[in-house]
């Protein structure tokens, strides 16, 4: 049984080649794309995919046309952005997976490597971080405007090989350019849900994705929480071990926390001058 690969792309001539290159074995290869205007189309026609454009409005909401709305040729779809590369390993477990999978799972999650500055920065990222990449078509349903979360009727699968993920490909303006974007989207969301409660129960519960969002749920009510991070990844995590990679990818990530609180604070002033 063969799958079908769909990647997202906005302005992705960098990254693109490569992805394509690792999904070269996929006879159905869709480029979802944000209306680019660099040579995307190009190269993602060249290589023999399908090229369908959307105007983006958020992840949910884009992941979930791209799952729903489009035709594929097999029922599974491995999903991928564009910086990220399906190695071989990973290759040949979704292979030997999907031949034998039951009818009662719907979607597997995947762990990733980060690279930065040439090396795996697996201690300073907060490794391991899963992601539903591998889903089957019409059984699995996309939230939250970011960081999305996936929900499926059916259960849900473990691969033990990894994707590699590269998103410093395009430098270090088009990464503070995205999470300038990304923050603002995750400042609206605490904004509204400031009030929401924590599931205590779920910050041991075996499902890595529950686990994550209980956890991020509390940490994001802690104060100094930037601080913090860059504590938590740097010194309790060994990205200390990893070098200078590791020191600038820790202050980064304390960095786009640090923009996360100036907007949530941004936005609560915002809603208070206009109830006066």
């Amino acid at each position: 049984m063969n799958i079908s690969a769909l990647i997202l792309t906005l302005n992705e001539e960098i990254n693109l080649p490569n992805c394509l290159e690792s999904l070269s074995w996929c006879d159905d290869i869709v480029v979802f794309d944000s209306y680019s205007t660099d040579r995307t189309e190009e190269i993602a026609k060249s290589a023999g995919a399908r090229f369908i454009q959307r105007k983006f409005d958020n992840y949910a909401t884009h992941r979930n046309f791209g799952l729903n709305e489009i035709e594929y040729k097999h029922p599974w779809v491995l999903m991928v952005d564009a910086d990220e590369v399906i190695p071989p390993e990973l290759r040949e477990e979704i292979k030997s997976t999907i031949k034998v999978v039951d009818d009662e799972t719907c979607l597997y999650l995947v762990r990733r490597k980060d690279f930065f500055m040439g090396k795996c920065v697996r201690r300073s990222c907060g490794y391991p971080t899963w992601a539903a990449r591998l889903l089957k078509v019409g059984r699995v349903s996309v939230e939250r405007a970011i960081n999305e979360e996936y929900h499926t009727d059916g259960k849900v699968g473990f691969l033990k090989e990894h994707f590699l993920h590269y998103s410093f490909n395009k430098g270090f303006h088009a990464w503070f350019e995205k999470h300038n974007h990304y923050s603002t989207m995750e400042a609206e969301l605490l904004a509204e849900n400031v009030s929401s409660e924590i599931n205590w129960r779920n910050i041991f519960n075996t499902d890595p994705t529950l686990r994550r969002k209980a956890i991020k749920s509390f940490v994001y009510r802690l104060p100094g929480r930037p601080f913090l991070i860059f504590l938590a990844l740097y010194v309790v995590r060994g990205g200390f071990l990893e070098g200078r990679a590791g020191l600038t990818f820790c202050l980064l990530r304390s960095f786009y926390e640090f923009m996360i609180n100036c907007k949530v604070r941004e936005i609560r002033l915002r809603k208070m001058k206009m109830r006066l």
